[in-house]
């Protein structure tokens, strides 16, 4: 791929299994390659194949991976117990993101997770989660509307952080939709920005060469530009708050 190709950006898919009303199939809202578009890449759909193999083949063809969102991830995997308020996305989805998040993290690449795709980033690399903010957390703000409708707040961005990079000092309204978080940060991770109730938001790699994470979805296009930027930035961006259009079930 020539340098000045336009970067070919790989966006994993949910999943659901059969019904008596449906076939099964995979599903993917336009918000996700339709951003990427506009920030100047080339998205390609990656499926839920779940065969390292095939999902090695794929990556070779893609220079970043954009991460989706969905619902939870099954605490159980991750030695924790479970709890009503969780609601695990389909298994065939969660098995294969975890094969496809450990190459992604073999080979380095550049990725933006949004939602659960920050969520299981944070897991895979050794952190855990607040698996309901409002029993976890029973002082934190709201971070999504349980009527299902738009929600936003404010994030503070760290020093020296990614975010702070590209946005400069201050702070950031963003759409939100999450109500699990991050709790331990992962050893390789660092914070990248919280909300005004302390909660975390955005988590980035100590090294600059392999990820960084975000809780919170953004609008501006500086945001969907940072996957796409991948050759020159060598960097990504996890996203867990939703952007209003990303998922029909709006969990993470």
């Amino acid at each position: 791929m020539s340098v000045n190709s336009r970067p070919i950006i790989g966006i994993n898919t949910d999943y659901f299994a059969a019904s008596k009303t449906y076939s099964a199939h995979a599903r993917l809202n336009a918000g996700y390659f339709d951003a990427i578009v506009q920030a100047g890449g080339l998205p390609i759909i990656l499926p839920p194949l779940g065969k390292e193999a095939d999902l090695d083949a794929l990556l070779d063809r893609v220079d970043g991976v954009l991460l989706t969102g969905g619902l939870d991830i099954d605490p159980r995997r991750h030695n924790q117990p479970t709890m009503a308020a969780v609601q695990p996305m389909a298994e065939r989805r969660e098995l294969n993101d975890r094969v496809l998040i450990q190459l992604i993290l073999q080979r380095k690449m550049p990725v933006l997770g949004i939602g659960l795709g920050m969520q299981q980033l944070n897991t895979l690399m050794g952190g855990n989660l607040f698996l309901h903010l409002p029993i976890d957390q029973p002082k934190s703000l709201p971070h999504f509307d349980p009527s299902g409708g738009p929600h936003r707040h404010l994030i503070m961005l760290e020093p020296d952080s990614k975010l702070e990079e590209i946005y400069g000092d201050g702070e950031l309204r963003v759409n939100s939709r999450h109500h699990q978080a991050v709790n331990v940060v992962a050893p390789r991770m660092r914070v990248g920005a919280r909300a005004p109730d302390g909660v975390i938001e955005a988590i980035e790699s100590r090294r600059p060469s392999t990820c960084n994470s975000l809780n919170a979805s953004c609008k501006q296009p500086s945001a969907n530009r940072t996957v796409c930027n991948c050759k020159r930035h060598k960097c990504g961006k996890h996203l867990n708050h939703r952007d209003t259009e990303a998922q029909r079930n709006p969990r993470s």
